[in-house]
């Protein structure tokens, strides 16, 4: 790793020549506006073009997947979303290895590297990762279960220093989508169905990352899905063509801009647009992402953002992963297009940077042929710069390895995520159990025995305690099977069997709920109920065990079917009749 030259006041600065001097953009001392138009002036077309892109990266090469280093040193990309991140370690020396690739070319740009959400239990790969040794707390939704804007900023804080021990200094996330549709695979990302709740917790989630400003200790959020990615069409995903389109059947549309309004207002530094048509919204009926009256019209115009829009992952080209899978794009609205109309098109609109996308060729080609001006690059370089600037890396791109291994997943850190995880549990109904014989069912005897004897069979136990997944319709391919979506109903013959079980013994149902599940069926047989967002299994025995409270709040209502769901409307919070348990139960009232 190359060590910082630094100025005789010990600012540090890059000595890109070996020479002892410096370019203006080096200087730490000037305002990043005058570096940004300095580095900007120096740049070719296809230094330019380079910077609008986010690639995918992954810490080496690990099996068939390659590590990407050829975008850095051939095609001179300098954004990149992390995917496999084995351990803190291995990512903080990654980083600095590629911060030494970008920094022996030409202009020496540092690199910045993205991450979606990794300190839950999900892992989906295209939307969260898990592992890695980083400090674990509930999943978002869980965040919004606790309704606590200062443990929120809390543990968001800490998961801002352990992102930036490794060299992740951009978020892509939080979600500031409302979970208004129950059959959406992607409630466990946002932080519920409630409007005001979810503005209170995105705010302190974003300033928990970022700090009051952006800055050197900030990690940048890139908010998402813009305009409100909840209501999907009958709940399917917009990674696939059946859920191509958003819907406003209750005429709602601006409620889903709420939680957007108090991202701005605490200077979200990015947005990242859905893949789906806001279809009915008024606006023009195509994805986001390529979205004129989104992202110009809504977003810069009425809002007045002026920060980095990049675009959901491929959605023009596509993913291959060679011999593995070949995932078509999300261009939903624009598919008859060709390649460069669509690029073109994404620009105009007035996106940044293309996400999932790598090759330069697709915006030097709209350039050369006119479609898209060069001071139209101009634009969008200048906000990717800034941000560059703002956090820190043309000063000093790099981390500290040791640092970095004993800081991510420190004991104090874990022990954070765990009062997290223990403040979002919601007790549904019923009260704590007891009993020495323990029978479980989704719990690690090993774990259980610290609470009692764990015994094979319910007929033997005092007690049982059972955590269940929320049902969901299984999907086929590599992606599809990873989005939890339809049902939200326990198989017949399976509600029956764990009602009886409940009726033979004192019994704890908690349920996973990544969606909202209907537990209409077991409601009246559990002696205690409990709703979790991911948990540890101690920390589910201690609150079951009435050992530690249960302080958190429903985020969304539980409705009583799966038929009252469909005769809900996507967009409107709220709107399934006579729920099972509402939202806030049992501690405060939902708003309405």
């Amino acid at each position: 790793m190359r060590t910082p030259l630094r100025h005789t006041d010990g600012t540090p600065f890059r000595d890109l020549n070996h020479n002892g001097t410096m370019e203006p953009y080096e200087d730490p001392r000037l305002p990043v506006e005058e570096r940004v138009e300095d580095l900007l002036s120096r740049m070719t077309l296809e230094e330019k073009a380079a910077q609008m892109f986010v690639g995918r990266m992954i810490a080496g090469d690990q099996g068939p997947f390659p590590s990407g280093d050829h975008l850095i040193t051939e095609r001179g990309l300098t954004s990149f979303g992390m995917t496999m991140v084995p351990d803190a370690r291995t990512m903080a020396a990654w980083n600095n290895h590629v911060q030494d690739l970008a920094a022996a070319s030409r202009l020496g740009i540092p690199v910045t590297l993205a991450s979606d959400p990794r300190h839950g239990f999900t892992t989906n790969p295209a939307t969260a990762f898990a592992g890695g040794g980083f400090s674990v707390g509930p999943e978002p939704i869980g965040l919004g279960a606790t309704d606590d804007p200062e443990l929120v900023e809390e543990y968001t804080a800490l998961i801002a220093r352990e992102l930036r021990a490794v060299g992740i200094r951009v978020a892509i996330h939080p979600m500031a989508d409302l979970a208004t549709e129950p059959r959406w695979a992607r409630i466990s990302g946002t932080f519920g169905e409630d409007p005001e709740r979810v503005s209170r917790i995105i705010a302190a989630y974003i300033r928990g990352l970022q700090g009051e400003r952006i800055g050197p200790d900030s990690v940048a959020c890139m908010t998402k899905h813009f305009p409100g990615g909840g209501p999907q069409h009958k709940g399917e995903d917009s990674h696939f063509a059946a859920g191509r389109s958003l819907t406003y059947p209750g005429g709602a549309f601006e409620r889903h801009l709420r939680p957007f309004e108090a991202a701005f207002e605490v200077g979200t530094a990015q947005i990242m647009p859905a893949y789906a048509i806001p279809a009915g919204s008024g606006l023009a009926e195509v994805g986001a992402n390529f979205n004129h009256d989104v992202i110009t019209g809504l977003l810069r115009g009425k809002y007045g953002f002026d920060g980095v829009v990049c675009t959901d992952f491929n959605a023009i080209t596509g993913m291959e992963i060679p011999g593995i899978v070949s995932l078509p794009p999300r261009h939903w609205g624009v598919e008859e297009l060709s390649v460069p109309e669509q690029v073109a098109m994404t620009l105009h609109a007035g996106a940044d940077q293309l996400g999932g996308e790598t090759d330069p060729e697709l915006i030097l080609g709209v350039v050369r042929s006119g479609a898209v001006t060069e001071a139209r690059l101009d634009e969008s370089v200048r906000r990717i710069l800034r941000d560059k600037f703002r956090l820190g890396l043309f000063d000093d791109p790099y981390v500290d390895v040791e640092a970095a291994a004993t800081l991510v997943g420190a004991p104090a850190g874990r022990e954070l995520g765990r009062r997290v995880q223990a403040a979002s549990l919601v007790r549904l109904s019923g009260g704590p159990l007891s009993g020495e014989r323990i029978y479980v069912e989704g719990v690690d005897a090993e774990v259980a025995a610290r609470y009692g004897t764990v015994v094979e069979r319910p007929e033997d136990a005092d007690v049982a305690v059972v955590r269940l997944a929320t049902p969901y319709e299984k999907r086929e391919g590599m992606l599809e099977q990873h989005f939890h979506t339809g049902t939200l109903e326990f198989e017949p013959a399976e509600a029956a069997r764990i009602a009886a079980l409940a009726d033979a013994v004192p019994t704890a149902v908690v349920a996973l709920l990544e969606r909202p599940a209907v537990l209409t069926p077991l409601a009246p047989h559990a002696a205690l109920l409990v709703g979790e967002f991911g948990a540890a299994d101690d920390v589910v025995l201690d609150a079951v065990f009435g050992r530690a409270p249960m302080t958190g709040s429903l985020p969304f209502d539980l409705p009583r079917s799966d038929a009252a769901v469909e005769a809900s409307r996507e967009d409107v919070p709220f709107d399934t009749e006579d729920p099972l348990f509402p939202a806030g139960h049992p501690t405060a009232p939902r708003a309405l």
